[in-house]
């Protein structure tokens, strides 16, 4: 019987980091602070010098963090947030339970990632914030964004970054490129945690004291509530658990740059569409994804031959029954196509090349039948 490889090998990483992971949780065991210890604080300094951004605020998920980020900004019903449907519903999510409506822009086909020339043209007066993402690993087009933004009264952009930490665009590092970084330690992150965690960024004062006091119900101090807010915070357990995986965090990326380059490598003239990436920035991988043909077939086969796979993402917001009549579109044909071709393959910092090339091999096999 054929071994089953791993979609994101995770037990190597704890392996490697298993001595670290216990001296941090044992640390906090030690001093019994689970809510907002040191660790916390801690961690905000070293993400925050690690991005280039003025403050980063830990919390609860990266779900809250797009959240809180738009009760800062004082999103309100009626208002409107221009992104992208081709995401998790967590993009989405966040601008329908504030009572706003999500105006989809469809994607670039190469990088799935929003089309920023389709954003002009669907800003209204009461377009309260832009939020493109940055799909895969890949940064989006931040600079010709932030320019749309700029013309029409600087509204906020919001970098749902929540797969692209660590990721780098013309020098500079993903959650320090706009208004705010919102990002996600979900445990199959390039950089995750042991349950669920996220943190916002921001070079903006008053909008960093605004999410510090929204993630602990409105609170500018104990039992004054300034605003209203939600319980929202990272626990000071994964907050240990992401500060001994920063030990090698700058090591698993540049696996992830090497595993990249070698899967496009490896499928070169395969007949396997692979995802364009730009001349001026990088690819962190956080999910290796290609475009196939026929991939109910492909993806049947390749699960035969112990090789998992995922769709990221097989269907887009807007025809989303939880969102189709809540939001604003124009088809989105880029968006439609790209979801009936999107794979994702195994993908991770401990990946070995031998079943990098068992992955590839089979992959290479199915594709031109």
């Amino acid at each position: 019987m054929t071994d089953k490889l791993d979609f994101i090998d995770l037990k190597t990483q704890y392996a490697a980091l298993k001595d670290r992971i216990a001296a941090r949780m044992q640390a906090v065991l030690d001093h019994g602070q689970y809510i907002m210890g040191p660790e916390v604080k801690e961690l905000e300094q070293r993400l925050a010098a690690f991005s280039g951004s003025k403050h980063c605020i830990t919390v609860s998920s990266g779900t809250e963090a797009l959240l809180i980020a738009l009760m800062a900004l004082e999103l309100k019903p009626g208002d409107e947030v221009i992104t992208t449907p081709f995401s998790f519903a967590a993009t989405a999510e966040v601008i329908v339970l504030l009572g706003a409506t999500p105006v989809f822009v469809d994607i670039e086909p190469g990088t799935c990632n929003i089309d920023w020339r389709g954003i002009e043209a669907k800003i209204t007066p009461r377009t309260r914030a832009i939020m493109p993402v940055s799909l895969y690993g890949q940064v989006a087009d931040m600079d010709e964004i932030n320019a749309v933004a700029a013309r029409h009264g600087n509204i906020p952009v919001i970098e749902d970054a929540a797969q692209s930490f660590g990721a780098s665009y013309k020098g500079r590092r993903s959650c320090n490129l706009s208004s705010f970084g919102c990002t996600s330690f979900f445990p199959s992150k390039p950089l995750g945690c042991y349950g669920d965690g996220g943190a916002i960024f921001t070079s903006d004062d008053a909008l960093a004291q605004a999410c510090r006091e929204i993630r602990v119900h409105g609170q500018s101090a104990r039992y004054t509530h300034t605003r209203i807010g939600v319980g929202g915070r990272m626990d000071t357990l994964q907050c240990a658990v992401v500060l001994a995986k920063l030990e090698r965090f700058e090591w698993e990326l540049q696996r992830r740059r090497e595993i990249g380059a070698r899967y496009a490598d490896l499928l070169a003239g395969s007949g396997v569409e692979l995802l364009t990436v730009r001349a001026d920035r990088d690819c962190v991988w956080a999910q290796y994804t290609v475009f196939v043909d026929e991939r109910a077939r492909v993806q049947a086969a390749l699960q035969e031959q112990g090789i998992p796979t995922a769709v990221h993402y097989p269907k887009p917001l807007h025809q989303q029954p939880a969102f189709a009549a809540r939001c604003r579109s124009d088809g989105c044909a880029e968006s439609l196509r790209a979801a009936g071709r999107v794979m994702s393959l195994p993908m991770s910092a401990d990946l070995s090349a031998g079943d990098q090339e068992r992955v590839a091999a089979a992959l290479r096999s199915l594709a031109g039948r």
